[in-house]
């Protein structure tokens, strides 16, 4: 149902200007009025080590050079991160510009929120509902119905096995404000799925909403579709079954420091 991935690599900037810890501070301050960027990455040996920022030059007792000034602990992407993913990153971190480097450390782009915004508008999807409700009747060979109408929360069953805290807490914001999108349910027989809309359902489970808005679409026939059987696999049955990961580790995000930790030990 879900439209073509994108990911960091698609959107990055692969160009980088950067500079190096021995470069002069006066030099970094020239490059910023030269190009109007206001941080640059730090790379020594090929590999990232820091992040140079105006905020840096100004806010921290005066350095000669970069090395006295730089920040060294950063977040870095994996290119092949979803822009998903490093978007939720960015935001949970507050940070505008996300380095983008290899298995080994070595610096290949960066990754700002203007290039978040220009991979939504670029993103061209059908509309999910349609294409599901197509999908479905492609897939079974039978014709379905569609219903925009509340589903009681304790009636849908989930079939995705994790959803992400700070993605709950924007969910939750909408829905109090009644800006929330209606969640995409499959009703099959006397159940009713959740295909899309996991963080939404959630959420409106933990504030005690009795109903989630929903577009449903009706089967007409009992039909056990692949999603129930792999949630069936997985032990998801209740939004209980449902892991909420509290924090941003994602096996495509890094720390400069701990890479430069496991740089030092395999130099051991």
């Amino acid at each position: 149902m879900a439209g073509k991935k994108s990911y960091v690599k698609d959107y990055m900037t692969k160009n980088v200007i950067n500079v190096t810890p021995e470069t002069k501070t006066e030099e970094v301050i020239s490059l910023m009025k030269e190009s109007r960027h206001n941080s640059y990455p730090v790379v020594k040996n090929g590999k990232l080590v820091g992040m140079i920022t105006a905020f840096d030059i100004i806010s921290k007792e005066w350095g000669e050079t970069v090395k006295e000034l730089m920040t060294k602990k950063l977040v870095v992407a994996n290119q092949d991160l979803t822009i998903n993913d490093a978007s939720r990153v960015m935001f949970r971190r507050g940070i505008s510009r996300m380095p983008v480097v290899d298995g080994h450390g070595a610096l290949v782009g960066i990754i700002t929120n203007t290039d978040m915004v220009r991979s939504h508008i670029e993103r061209s999807t059908p509309n999910k509902v349609e294409y599901f409700k197509k999908t479905m009747e492609q897939l079974y060979g039978i014709k379905t119905t569609l219903k925009h109408m509340p589903v009681e929360t304790n009636k849908l069953r989930p079939t995705q096995d994790k959803v992400y805290a700070d993605e709950l807490e924007g969910r939750a914001y909408e829905l109090e404000k009644g800006l929330a999108e209606p969640a995409i349910v499959v009703k099959t027989g006397d159940r009713w799925i959740l295909v899309d809309g996991h963080h939404r359902a959630v959420a409106s489970k933990q504030k005690g909403y009795e109903t989630v808005d929903s577009y449903v679409v009706d089967l007409g026939q009992d039909i056990k579709l692949g999603m129930e059987k792999t949630a069936d696999k997985a032990g998801i049955r209740t939004f209980n079954d449902i892991e909420i990961i509290d924090d941003d580790k994602h096996p495509l995000i890094a720390l400069t420091e701990s890479m430069q930790d496991q740089a030092s030990q395999d130099d051991d």
